[in-house]
């Protein structure tokens, strides 16, 4: 069973990228987070939820509200970095680090996420490993390592308290929710494919049948004339003995 072990941020929401990286333990079977308000505790969810899906937090805009603000620290450009040591579903140690940058340009915030690295050990060597991906790779690969899909770890496990309420939302925007949670889509597409293949081998069954029953036509026809030449030979046979006989009369 996949966990997750321990959590580092540094430079996300009040948390400054000139410090060292805050460094949050997580304990077996649970883990309590206690704190003033404002001291960060939704922030620890949110960078939790977009280490294993690269999903930024509501009201974050496109990243610029997520990174720290680079005014506040007096510099152009911020990086923050989140890295997040787990067990995947096969029990092997993972840490997958996430980094990401906000320039501070003359009217406008420009984010940027960076390519992350997801490192782990090789079980018969001991040897580090470490692989370099796109952002896009690691939202797929991280839920799968897991063991878990990602509706379900936006929508259930690292869900976000302004989002926590979609279980009220109008029913099309709660319905998809729950596909997306349940992957019906999947399992609806799946079951078209298994009727288009039921529809194509019945009809393959239905011509089938009718070859065979053409052959089993044709087989009684070929059963008929075995039977008349068989019964042809028996004649041709009385009749060469007839003519043995008349011959040797005849001598």
């Amino acid at each position: 069973m996949a966990s997750i072990n321990k959590l580092s941020i540094r430079g996300v929401r009040a948390f400054s990228p000139d410090d060292e990286e805050q460094v949050i333990e997580f304990y077996y079977p649970c883990t309590v987070i206690i704190g003033a308000n404002g001291c960060g505790k939704t922030t620890i969810i949110e960078a939790l939820k977009y280490a294993v899906t690269g999903s930024l937090p509501p009201g974050a805009g496109k990243g610029q509200a997520f990174v720290h603000d680079p005014k506040a620290v007096g510099q152009s450009v911020v990086k923050a970095c989140i890295r997040l040591r787990f067990t995947n579903r096969a029990g092997t140690p993972m840490v997958v680090t996430r980094s990401m940058e906000l320039t501070q340009k003359k009217t406008t915030l420009s984010f940027k996420a960076l390519d992350g690295v997801l490192r782990t050990t090789d079980t018969n060597t001991g040897e580090r490993i470490s692989m370099s991906h796109k952002c896009a790779e690691l939202d797929k690969q991280i839920p799968t390592l897991m063991g878990v899909s990602k509706p379900v770890l936006e929508n259930v496990v690292f869900c976000h308290q302004e989002d926590s309420s979609w279980p009220l939302m109008e029913g099309a925007i709660l319905k998809k929710k729950f596909d997306d949670i349940f992957d019906s889509t999947r399992y609806a597409k799946a079951l078209d494919e298994m009727r288009s293949i039921g529809k194509e081998y019945t009809g393959i069954a239905k011509d089938l049948k009718a070859e065979l029953s053409g052959l089993a036509s044709h087989k009684h026809a070929a059963n008929g004339f075995r039977n008349e030449l068989e019964q042809l030979n028996r004649d041709v046979e009385e009749i060469e003995e007839d003519i043995a006989h008349c011959r040797g009369e005849m001598k």
